[in-house]
């Protein structure tokens, strides 16, 4: 899973800030941090609760634009 952005016209920071893009639309981020190790089942919960309120957010946010 090789991601690569070209820079134009020696513009280097805006080619990272493109590459950081591309990484987290891919999941990169969150794939890792699911992988991170062992959580106790209160802290799933927890974190799932926290996702779910963080989503539903996002949609509310969403509908609220169009």
């Amino acid at each position: 899973m090789a991601i690569g952005v070209t820079v134009k016209n020696g513009d280097l920071n805006g080619a990272v800030r493109r590459w950081k893009q591309k990484v987290a639309k891919n999941g990169v981020p969150s794939e890792c941090k699911k992988r991170e190790g062992y959580d106790k089942p209160g802290v799933k919960r927890r974190n799932a609760k926290k996702e779910g309120i963080k989503n539903a957010r996002k949609r509310n946010k969403k509908e609220r634009r169009d």
